[in-house]
């Protein structure tokens, strides 16, 4: 018998594995109540070894001792289980407690009993899936081995199907959950957990890298994007950092062969997803894989690697979203984020918009792209110049962000930068900025409001011709509440037809008679007086662009009003209707007077548009154009507001128009002695450009009889009427008549 066993024992494989490295033994639990039958258990298993590994013997001697051995050592691969012991069930109820409760299923169970006339039933030994059952008098020392053996490589497959099919869940469960990772850090940290838990390896053993660096590119360096425990430390850097030289060699030549590496003692995984866009896994597994690893590895990395392209193309949506594609700065959007967040930090900081001068000038004269180079330059500038603590954007067109501690962003320092020319191409280009800037960070609502109170500043320094940079002050953000108040009530009155024409006579200084009138919208609320004067919400209708439509309306209502006045026998007053830039601007603006004169039937020389003297200076070429085009339909054009611009006679002189309108601001000042110069010099200019003169604001006896003795033709204000609805304009015709 001991020669049998020995010859049967020779047969068994030998201990597999590297040099000085024990296998992991088998774990065989023995449940028995008698001792007996322990130490043969023991005396013939002891020196065997199954597929390379030895065999650990747990032992109990009853079924409480078996149930502690089992919840401290799940991993138990055989079972020898005595059917009879403390009780006739003893065995079978270990045998249920091992399936159904522990869930053990991969266990293998042998039975035996010395007591035959107790065996189980077939059922059970299908339903709890028992391997054998044997008499105590049947087991041998040959079949006692000859069971074991089988039941070990029975569970060995068992097993290694049951880990396949968990790494098969596994890499379906990563696959959707890596798909969610939005950026390639936190894809790798996915990555390293569930490789880790797929080979059952501690992560402080998986080191993921990238090649190209952390946010994309093709340099061939590759940079640690997620490692755990004494590699932790190396994220972000680049991998030859990494102090285990055999990671560093065995990851750079998966990355420059482009394929996995298995190594006696690890693994490296390559991923390819896109030209210039691969990634490596280090594995130290601490041995070679099983062959059975393998195809589980290969589809986890065809998972991966989808993951990684998927990740690379929201990366690149996500850097377009929140950069600027010209300057590679921060755009406006991801400039608010950081604002969000400095408003929530205590510190000094400043937040500040840098606007370049006349950029639209530099752009139309030496092309676009000069313009971009020089916008690039600047983004340049700003980043190398400021600390490293500022945070720079683009906001729009020509405009910059910046935000950063006081001592670093104020406006020496942001003027400073741009003391020194840019050169861009053969030029060299200096550049003036404006700067608005905002202290009152922590009690902003948010980014967007604290954009807003900046952005404030600046259109309060753009408006400024004098100091060019303006800090953010809390009555700014209520004046521009206001007028955005004054705004939104205009448009909505203009629309509920609530505004209204009123009139004021032009008087002739030589026969006092009547010779026009001026149409004068004005703002009425229900009490019988104004809502705000035209001084007030002229410029905020032009501000908003709501002038256009208020414009166009007010000419139908004057043009409507002079038919009226035609049928009551005032057929030649003249009909004077101010213009705004707005106006000009818009592309259809003469076809729209000549239809809205064409309609009423209004002869074109009784009308006379009014515009002021900056209007036909600041783009003159707009101005020309349209004034020209009025002048072929016979219209009058009427220079308003005279002298208080800076035109030049080249300028007057290339200008078609009929009338000059002395500014009430002269008028007002004849009786002092000192706007009777002015008013002087304005009649003599008009006498020698053949064009008629009106004086605005007449008020006083002295004022009309000064400008009538100067030459001045007409004359309206106060001193005959005040403006007045079309209405009481019709009585006071009648009543002069």
């Amino acid at each position: 018998m001991i020669d049998e066993l020995i010859t049967l024992i020779d047969d068994v494989e030998p201990p597999e594995g590297h040099p000085g490295t024990a296998p992991l033994p088998w774990k065989l639990l023995v449940v028995d109540d008698d001792p007996e039958v322990h130490s043969t258990t023991r005396f013939v298993l002891h020196d065997l070894h199954v597929l390379g590994r030895p065999l650990q013997l747990l032992h109990a001697h009853d079924g409480l001792q078996a149930r502690e051995q089992l919840r401290k050592h799940q991993d138990v691969a055989v079972a020898l289980v005595d059917v009879v012991m403390e009780t006739e069930r003893a065995g079978l109820d270990l045998v249920g407690f091992i399936r159904d409760q522990m869930d053990l299923s991969e266990c293998r169970i042998i039975l035996r009993t010395g007591q035959p006339g107790y065996a189980p039933e077939v059922t059970v030994i299908h339903e709890y899936d028992i391997n054998d059952y044997r008499t105590k008098a049947e087991l041998t020392h040959t079949r006692l081995i000859t069971m074991v053996s089988a039941a070990l490589r029975s569970y060995d497959q068992l097993h290694s199907l049951a880990e396949h099919r968990r790494g098969l869940e596994l890499i379906v469960g990563a696959a959707a959950d890596l798909m969610e990772q939005r950026a390639v850090t936190s894809l790798a940290e996915g990555i390293l957990t569930q490789l880790a838990a797929l080979l059952k390896l501690s992560v402080d053993g998986v080191v993921c890298t990238q090649r190209g660096g952390l946010f994309g590119g093709e340099g061939e360096r590759c940079f640690v994007v997620a490692a755990a425990g004494r590699h932790a430390r190396h994220i972000a850097q680049p991998l030859e950092t990494l102090p285990d030289e055999r990671i560093v060699s065995a990851i750079m030549s998966s990355v420059t062969r482009g394929q996995h590496v298995f190594g006696p003692d690890y693994t490296v995984l390559y991923l390819k997803a896109a030209p210039h866009q691969d990634a490596a896994i280090f594995l130290d597994s601490g041995q070679a894989l099983n062959t059975l690893d393998r195809p589980l590895l290969e589809i986890f990395v065809a998972n991966i690697a989808a993951c990684f392209r998927n990740v690379r193309l929201v990366e690149r949506l996500h850097h377009l979203a929140y950069h600027d594609p010209l300057t590679g700065l921060a755009n406006r959007q991801q400039f608010i984020i950081e604002l969000d967040g400095a408003r929530c930090a205590p510190s000094d900081a400043v937040v500040a918009l840098v606007d370049i001068d006349h950029f639209a000038d530099l752009n139309d004269g030496l092309g676009p792209d000069t313009g971009d180079l020089l916008l690039g330059a600047v983004a340049t500038r700003l980043q190398a110049t400021l600390e490293p603590g500022c945070r720079v954007a683009r906001i729009g067109a020509d405009v910059f962000g910046v935000l950063g501690p006081e001592h670093a962003v104020n406006v020496s320092a942001l003027r400073a930068l741009f003391l020194v020319p840019f050169a861009v191409r053969e030029y060299e280009l200096p550049v003036t900025v404006t700067v608005g800037l905002c202290r009152q960070l922590s009690d902003a609502d948010s980014g967007v409001a604290l954009l807003k109170r900046v952005n404030i500043a600046l259109n309060r320094a753009k408006r400024s011709h004098s100091t060019y940079h303006e800090y953010y002050l809390a009555e700014m953000e209520d004046n521009t509440r206001w007028r955005l108040e004054v705004i939104r009530s205009l448009r909505r009155d203009f629309e509920l037809r609530k505004l209204q024409v009123w009139y004021q006579p032009q008087i002739s200084l030589a026969s006092g008679t009547v010779s026009g009138v001026e149409a004068l919208v004005r703002w009425p609320d229900d009490d019988g007086g104004f809502v705000h004067g035209p001084d007030v919400f002229i410029p905020l209708a032009e501000y908003s662009g709501l002038i256009v439509q208020i414009g166009a309306w007010v000419l139908d209502q004057a043009c409507a009003q002079h038919v009226e006045l035609a049928a009551a026998g005032f057929a030649q007053l003249r009909m004077a209707v101010n213009v705004s830039m707005p106006q000009f601007r818009k592309a259809d603006f003469v076809g729209e007077v000549a239809h809205i004169v064409a309609s009423h039937r209004v002869p074109p020389s009784l009308l006379e548009l009014e515009i002021t003297e900056s209007i036909a200076m600041d783009e003159p070429k707009v101005v020309l154009e349209s004034m020209q085009a009025l002048k072929r339909l016979g219209i009058q054009i009427a220079i308003d507001d005279f002298g208080t611009s800076y035109s030049s006679l080249g300028q007057l002189q290339a200008l078609p128009f009929d009338c000059l309108k002395i500014d009430r601001s002269f008028v007002s000042r004849i009786d002092d002695g000192q706007g009777g110069l002015f008013a002087e010099t304005i009649v003599g200019l008009g006498k020698r450009l053949g064009v008629a003169l009106v004086a605005e604001g007449v008020e006083t006896d002295e004022q009309a009889a000064f400008l009538h003795a100067l030459g001045c033709t007409t004359a309206q204000g106060y001193l005959y009427a005040r403006p007045m609805p079309a209405e009481e304009l019709m009585t006071w015709l009648r009543q002069r008549a």
